[in-house]
């Protein structure tokens, strides 16, 4: 279902203040909140004020105390933060080490106290097997959904967009991937498709993918797993083939499967078209899975010029429910570094919480 067109509504004045911060605070909220209007800090102050739930203890107690130092005025009322955020924003394994340690059971359990319900987690089928059964296990028992892994290869030294001499290849390449996926119950794997070919023109290289893609679609649809390809910026990824979100779907509507689908690196594409959440509609029928990070800088939501608070809005409006990665540094180190990470998440995910300066 594509979405409901735009409709034009006065952008919400953007709170300010706080470390390294353009368009908002990195703060928590607590959602619902029964005033009309939330100012920031008495915002953050709610959030943490009822309750350890939200970050788990430890965190709550160091989050409560920033949150005092930040502002003694009143907080206004709210119910128990800790609930599970409104969309699978996916942390990666490392991002809250400093709370959890280095044990990624340990860092499971972390992130499902902190409210979040996916994994990122890029090179999970190349851990041992049986790390791979315990962890999802584990997801399964927490709730938690497995992000795609990077799954990008080449075969006999041809990328997919250079020829399709080893389609078959890639078919039996990617059918293993997905039996692999199925074992830990995970559906999306990401892949990107190559370099630019020397001597090779868009629309020869354009025709070498529809057509490997369209082969491997016969082994992997039948699993329902979801291949989602991802553009890359040129300035950070000089010389890739896939660049933009509209040619990304051009090639997914000529494959014609729903097996093959986009991910959309909101960090890629702000730098390389930007005009995000409209590209995201235009899209929308072929974006399965969604890369997150701020620009510049590409740390968490509220250090650049992205207003992730209104992109979350608009996806939870729209009834998104896959999983969005949290594929960015931290803006700082250490446990301030991590807080400063969760008090983002949750002051963008609190999106239909009026507030003010």
């Amino acid at each position: 279902m594509k979405p409901t067109p735009l409709r034009s509504a006065p952008e919400p004045s953007l709170p300010t203040g706080g470390t390294a911060v353009v368009q908002g605070p990195s703060q928590p909220a607590a959602v619902p909140v029964s005033t009309t209007f939330v100012n920031r800090r008495g915002f953050l102050a709610a959030g943490l004020a009822t309750g350890a739930g939200c970050f788990g203890a430890s965190v709550f107690r160091e989050a409560t105390a920033a949150a005092a130092s930040a502002d003694s005025s009143p907080a206004p009322g709210g119910t128990p933060a800790g609930n599970r955020f409104k969309l699978k924003y996916a942390p990666t394994f490392g991002m809250f080490e400093a709370h959890a340690g280095k044990d990624l059971f340990a860092q499971l359990r972390f992130m499902a106290e902190a409210g979040f319900s996916a994994l990122l987690d890029g090179g999970f089928l190349r851990r041992p097997p049986e790390l791979q059964a315990r962890l999802s296990e584990e997801m399964e028992r927490l709730g938690i959904t497995l992000g795609g892994p990077y799954c990008s290869t080449t075969i006999g030294g041809q990328s997919l967009v250079a020829g399709t001499d080893h389609r078959e290849a890639y078919a039996q390449y990617y059918r293993e991937i997905c039996e692999k996926l199925k074992r830990v119950n995970g559906k999306w794997f990401l892949v990107v498709p190559g370099e630019l070919v020397k001597g090779l023109s868009m629309e020869q290289m354009t025709a070498h993918l529809i057509e490997n893609l369209k082969a491997i679609m016969q082994a992997v649809e039948p699993t329902g797993c979801v291949l989602t390809l991802e553009p890359l910026n040129p300035r950070d990824h000089g010389g890739l083939f896939l660049t933009k979100i509209r040619q990304a779907m051009d090639i997914c509507r000529a494959v014609g499967s729903p097996s093959c689908k986009i991910v959309n690196d909101l960090y890629h594409q702000q730098i390389t078209e930007g005009d995000l959440i409209p590209n995201i509609q235009s899209a929308w029928d072929y974006i399965a899975h969604y890369h997150l990070g701020d620009s510049p800088g590409r740390n968490e939501p509220t250090t650049g010029e992205i207003n992730y608070r209104s992109i979350f809005k608009f996806l939870h409006e729209q009834g998104f429910t896959g999983v969005l990665g949290m594929e960015h540094g931290k803006s700082r180190k250490g446990k301030e570094g991590e807080l400063a990470l969760l008090h983002a998440y949750r002051w963008c995910d609190a999106f239909d919480a009026p507030y003010k300066l």
